[in-house]
């Protein structure tokens, strides 16, 4: 298969050097990926007031519910390229590229026009205050109309990383992420647009992102090459994305899903505990960002090499990846038991905001080791195309046991502590479960290609 500069053959030579050069640039791309959401919460925060921030924040987790389906879509795309790329079947390659960006564009649409109309209704069953309901309208709806160039993005990006290139996608985030800040500082202080600003500087930024990836996926010299004339879904292809990513999007949803009626309990007590957490949730997000680009990695690894029938490496990917998520939560988490008053003071000066978010600050930075195993264990089981498990696995035990635990424990003993140690609860639980299955899939298919190797020699 062609090649170029930015690409890997992650089927060949020693692991943990690729698995960190792979990983680094999808860490700061993801970081580039927040700066758009933490640019809004700082911005309307300092320059537009408290009632604001909360605005902001509370669309955060129904931002999350809505997209999410579409990016395991998205996702599931670059597990199926990559696997074929890992065969070495170019041809499958190249009908990947055109049946995900067409799905890109048809989905992009859909959650455009629907989150629109309905997010007024979606905000009220929400609960949301109404000091704060007018302005969460208004940057929601906009924020939607962004849709379209964010499903590009992120479905073109896809496609590069399973060819092994996780720099470009990092390139064109630093570019619209400094474009994004500045808009925001021009649009709310300069303007005084408030909410609707920081929405607007987001979508800009958004479409930005879409061009540049969109012009290198027409100019790539491979098969990833794309020509609008042969967009169309390839029935064996858009089988296999739907196949895996849709049962990753409905995880990804049950996480946001259970956030959402986390977000309807956080509200109730108030807009500083809804500035607060929006605060901390955007410093968990740093946290999460960083674990999860090492289990984006391991799903990639694990793909092209499971395409290759390598399936004593994918074991080695593994344990070199635990290493490096051990590694980046220790140090990430270490950071905020020291430093987190002081981070959570560049989103809010107000004192009972800082108060509200280290609640959740302090008990995520001792707890969080166990979502990034878990998080890690999902990734390398979808990038044996088992993603179907870990959505039903997911739905037990983050979004059942979370909404359980909303509406008995929290109900008995309601306080913001009580309501965050639903999380590492249900990270634990989740994450032992998770491991187990992992295992003895593995196992079967170490099993089931020394069968076939047996019958070939047969």
């Amino acid at each position: 298969m062609a090649k170029n500069r930015y690409s890997m053959d992650m089927t060949m030579g020693r692991l943990f050097p690729k698995i960190v050069s792979f990983a680094i640039p999808l860490m700061l791309t993801g970081l580039l990926q927040l700066v758009y959401n933490a640019a809004d919460v700082m911005v309307v925060g300092r320059f537009a007031g408290s009632i604001s921030l909360a605005a902001v924040g509370a669309t955060a987790s129904l931002v999350h519910l809505t997209l999410n389906i579409f990016l395991g879509l998205a996702t599931g795309s670059g597990v199926v390229a990559a696997k074929h790329i890992g065969a070495g079947d170019g041809a499958s390659v190249h009908r990947t590229v055109h049946s995900s960006m067409l799905l890109a564009v048809i989905s992009g649409i859909a959650i455009a026009v629907v989150g629109f109309l309905m997010t007024p209704t979606a905000l009220r069953l929400m609960k949301i205050p109404d000091e704060v309901f007018p302005l969460s309208v208004i940057y929601l709806r906009i924020f939607f109309l962004g849709a379209p160039a964010s499903m590009v993005y992120n479905f073109g990006a896809a496609m590069l990383r399973a060819t092994g290139d996780s720099k470009r996608p990092l390139y064109i985030l630093t570019v619209s992420g400094v474009v994004n800040v500045v808009l925001n500082l021009i649009f709310v202080i300069v303007f005084n647009m408030d909410v609707a600003g920081v929405a607007f500087a987001t979508i800009i930024s958004q479409f930005i992102s879409a061009v540049f990836i969109t012009y290198i996926l027409l100019n790539a010299n491979s098969e990833i090459r794309l020509s609008v004339t042969k967009m169309k879904f390839y029935k064996d292809e858009f089988r296999d994305i739907i196949k895996i990513g849709i049962p990753m999007g409905i995880q990804a949803s049950m996480f946001s899903l259970s956030n959402v009626i986390i977000q309807s309990s956080i509200n109730s007590f108030g807009a500083a505990a809804i500035a607060g957490n929006t605060a901390a949730s955007n410093i968990d997000s740093v946290l999460h960002i960083c674990c999860n680009a090492v289990s984006q990695t391991a799903t990639t690894f694990t793909s092209q090499n499971y395409g290759a029938g390598l399936y004593k490496r994918i074991r080695s990917i593994y344990f070199n990846c635990l290493g490096f998520t051990v590694i980046i939560s220790g140090i990430c988490c270490a950071f905020l038991l020291a430093f987190g008053a002081q981070v959570l003071g560049i989103f809010s000066t107000d004192a009972q905001v800082i108060e509200m978010g280290l609640i959740r600050v302090r008990l995520f930075a001792v707890t969080y080791i166990l979502n990034s195993i878990s998080d890690l264990t999902t990734g390398q089981m979808r990038g044996l195309g088992k993603s179907v498990t870990p959505m039903f696995v997911t739905m037990a035990g983050v979004c059942g046991l979370r909404v359980v635990w909303v509406f008995t424990i929290f109900q008995w003993y309601r306080s913001m502590e009580m309501l965050y140690i639903s999380y590492p609860v249900s990270w634990g639980v989740t994450g032992t479960v998770l491991l187990v299955m992992y295992i003895v899939s593995f196992r079967r298919i170490l099993k089931r290609s020394k069968t076939d190797e047996a019958t070939c020699i047969g």
